[in-house]
């Protein structure tokens, strides 16, 4: 399977959750690649602090920020179980080749009313990408989810009925994420019973199912 975590809004949180669930995947044994194509090499930086604290290789992150995307990640994708893919925000070549790479499409939305203005763009996107890919799945994932709040309620409401569908499984606002991407390592690996990594988990196994 391969999954892109794409929205052309920045600062949604996809490498974050690109990272946790290749890391997931990693932890329960399937083979996974992890492709960054986000310019800035976010994913690829917390490889790099992995790999110099002497930590275990999880899974492997390689750069491909360009616009062959969907012609080089089936290749790619023959050698593992599982591709993610930490997509760009705001580069429309490297958002289409991203979205006709992938089988399935999860666009983090956090809650507030910009961001769904945002997403608008990328339906577009998406819209374009299945005249010529027309089994492309998409969800939308809510990250930095406040669920007791209005807001989050509110925008977690808008999302129910929408097409594409909101995936039932959501990530709160967790400092513990924020660490675990400044420091190489997974939420789960910091603290294995945590609130945090238990949505993770969640989340790998929802998109698990998905897998035709």
């Amino acid at each position: 399977m391969i999954v892109a975590f794409l929205n052309q809004k920045g600062g949604v949180g996809k490498t974050t959750l690109a990272l946790h669930l290749a890391g997931q995947w990693a932890i329960t044994g399937k083979r996974v690649l992890l492709i960054d194509a986000d310019p800035q090499g976010s994913a690829l930086d917390w490889a790099q602090e992995r790999a110099s604290q002497g930590l275990p290789r999880l899974f492997s992150v390689v750069g491909l920020a360009r616009d062959t995307l969907h012609h080089e990640t089936p290749e790619l994708a023959r050698s593992v179980d599982h591709v993610v893919i930490d997509g760009p925000p705001r580069v429309a070549g490297l958002l289409r080749s991203a979205l006709l790479a992938a089988d399935l499409v999860l666009m983090p939305v956090q809650p507030s009313p910009l961001d769904g203005w945002a997403s608008a763009e990328m339906l577009a996107l998406l819209d374009q990408a299945r005249i010529f890919k027309p089994a492309i799945a998409a969800r939308f994932i809510l990250n930095r989810y406040p669920a007791r709040t209005l807001i989050g309620r509110a925008t977690a409401d808008s999302l129910e009925a929408h097409d594409p569908p909101l995936l039932p499984a959501y990530v709160g606002q967790r400092v513990i994420f924020a660490d675990a991407l400044r420091t190489g390592r997974l939420a789960s690996e910091m603290d294995p019973d945590s609130i945090a990594a238990r949505e993770i988990a969640a989340l790998a196994q929802q998109v698990g199912t998905m897998q035709s």
